[in-house]
């Protein structure tokens, strides 16, 4: 396994220190907008990549987390024809990591974005993003998307799948699809969160079934969906792993259960995350796992640094099961 990072890039300062701090492999930032991304420009961003001694594993499709991000965001409300055209562009942007080598692309199929109630205080006074279903209105209309049933979100995703898979199996890019963040019941703001279950990925992974359809399997939004994560978590990787659905990991640990948590440090939180790299180790896994949604520290470059507190963390825990690959 690797250590990887989805990290903001904002100068080429960045890929130096991530090379520095032993990340050798990324989800990367190709320049100018999605529309933009010919094979061409692909492929020199790759070549850029590597030049620092890092691998770029995967980019992210243009789809937005809500319909106010303006990234695609026909496809998950379902409006056609807008939805055709934004899935064209994710298509083209697949062939064009095919014929750059890039191998994969991570993406989201949100309505609602990332819901989060206040922050709370966690170690040594960072601050952890959080969600408490008590603290929330639970009773918030829907948005612009109105009342959108579990068959509703299904024909949506079936639709995408349906014009995607084929695109991605003929140019060898794998899809890996993030869980919704977090679980919240069925109806909340007019929406049944389809991928925010477990029992809900397992049908999505077997929908249009392909080795190259997947998940960016986010350990910490699949502990948000259960009630135990501390025991129940590892089940889980196997069940995914064991099918070769795990193409990425984002190696976050939670404070909490369903409905009730906060997002820590990876050493701070309920799952014992060195067990958790040893079932991945278990199942065969082989990517990159990368630290998400880290507390807010204090000083300068604070998310700067307590990133790179997980890198270093992440790495420790991979040389202790003798999986680090760089």
């Amino acid at each position: 396994m690797f250590v990887g990072t989805q990290y903001p890039i904002h100068s080429d300062n960045d890929y130096k220190l991530l090379a520095q701090l032993g990340v050798s492999h990324i989800n990367g930032f190709p320049p100018g907008n999605a529309d933009t991304w010919t094979t061409d420009v692909l492929s020199k961003y790759r070549q850029k990549v590597e030049s620092y001694g890092i691998a770029l594993d995967m980019i992210a499709l243009p789809i937005g987390t809500k319909p106010e991000d303006n990234q695609s965001p026909n496809i998950t409300l379902g409006l056609s024809p807008d939805r055709d055209r934004e899935i064209g562009l994710c298509q083209d942007i697949i062939r064009a990591c095919g014929q750059s080598g890039i191998p994969a692309v991570k993406y989201r199929l949100f309505i609602i974005g990332i819901t989060r109630t206040e922050p709370k205080y966690g170690r040594g006074g960072s601050l952890r993003s959080s969600f408490h279903w008590n603290e929330i209105d639970q009773n918030e209309p829907p948005g612009v998307w109105g009342e959108v049933s579990a068959d509703d979100y299904w024909e949506r995703i079936d639709y995408f799948l349906e014009r995607i898979v084929p695109v991605a199996e003929e140019y060898k890019v794998k899809l890996a699809c993030h869980p919704h963040d977090p679980y919240t019941p069925d109806g909340y703001r007019g929406v049944s969160r389809v991928l925010g279950t477990v029992d809900g990925m397992k049908k999505f992974v077997q929908m249009h079934e392909s080795s190259i359809h997947g998940l960016n399997f986010c350990q910490g939004t699949v502990s948000e969906m259960l009630d135990d994560p501390a025991t129940e978590i590892f089940d889980v990787i196997r069940w995914f792993g064991k099918r070769d659905k795990i193409f990425n990991v984002h190696f976050r640990n939670i404070a909490g259960k369903k409905l009730e948590f906060e997002e820590t440090f990876p050493d701070e939180g309920d799952v014992d995350m060195l067990k958790a790299a040893r079932t991945y180790k278990e199942v065969g896994y082989k990517g990159m796992l990368m630290p998400d949604h880290a507390p807010a520290v204090t000083g300068e470059n604070a998310a700067t640094v307590a990133f790179a507190y997980c890198y270093g963390y992440i790495r420790a825990i991979l040389q202790s099961i003798d999986e680090l690959n760089d």
